[in-house]
């Protein structure tokens, strides 16, 4: 397949699992605790499991690496799940909780969706094709200073308590500014609604498959030093809209 019909496949995929999570939304799931300390709930593991099946049936043989599974399959290209991005959201009733599913090669991520079952919205793209959301274009905003930038923090509290130096400077900045979490933000970044959002303690498939919707949209999403992101970056992350408002979000982070 080419990357059109790959990203094709990675919707409809998303569209059938996002129906196993619907199921358990707002049903009170049992919470568990994982090794690291996040929840884990029965929603986060049928969600992967369906993610998984739908991969396997359209893509056969291919490498998988999902946050409650782990990798199966040995190949330099692969597909990365993140079955409810957004735990805590979906167990208090939340409806910003995400899904987000993305497709890596040796140079980066190829394509991405990031799903938003509780609000009925899809947002896709990949190299070459531009981003979506619900199959209308969307593209990032031109905002060029921070100093005029609409500005989401994510995962204040930890921001605080570990980043409190680089904090007190972020909740001075832009000309308006929300707390968040997870995935939403960095969508509305690729829909030209939000321009930048600073992140922190992410792990690879909390950010690759949403860098490459936001990177189709023309935005930019980088590590606090402005690289660009991998397997192995340390889970700080900058998105942005333009070249000129990242290069003012790294020297506002160091």
């Amino acid at each position: 397949m080419n990357i059109e019909q790959r990203l094709a496949e990675a919707i409809s995929i998303t569209e059938a699992a996002a129906r196993v999570a619907l199921g358990h939304f707002r049903r009170d799931p049992d919470v568990e605790t994982k090794a690291d300390q996040s929840p884990v709930t029965i929603a986060d593991r049928e969600t992967e499991q369906a993610i998984r099946a739908g991969l396997e049936r359209a893509f056969p043989g291919e490498a998988i690496f999902g946050e409650e599974y782990g990798r199966t399959g040995d190949a330099a290209e692969m597909w990365i799940i993140d079955p409810i991005d957004g735990t805590r959201s979906f167990i208090a009733g939340l409806p910003l909780f995400g899904m987000l599913l993305g497709h890596l090669a040796d140079d980066g991520p190829q394509l991405g969706v990031i799903r938003m079952p509780a609000l009925g919205e899809v947002y896709a793209g990949g190299r070459g094709l531009g981003a979506t959301c619900n199959g209308a274009p969307i593209r990032a905003s031109s905002c060029k200073t921070l100093a005029e930038a609409r500005l989401f923090l994510n995962e204040g509290d930890k921001l605080a308590a570990r980043e409190p130096a680089a904090f007190a400077r972020m909740i001075r900045a832009g000309s308006l500014r929300r707390m968040g979490a997870d995935c939403y933000p960095h969508a509305l970044v690729a829909r030209g609604l939000v321009d930048a959002v600073i992140d922190f303690d992410l792990q690879p498939y909390d950010y690759l498959p949403v860098s490459a919707v936001v990177e189709a949209a023309g935005g930019l999403m980088t590590d606090w030093q402005g690289r660009p992101l991998s397997m192995e970056s340390d889970g700080r992350t900058l998105t942005a809209a333009t070249p000129e408002l990242l290069a003012e979000l790294v020297a506002l982070v160091n």
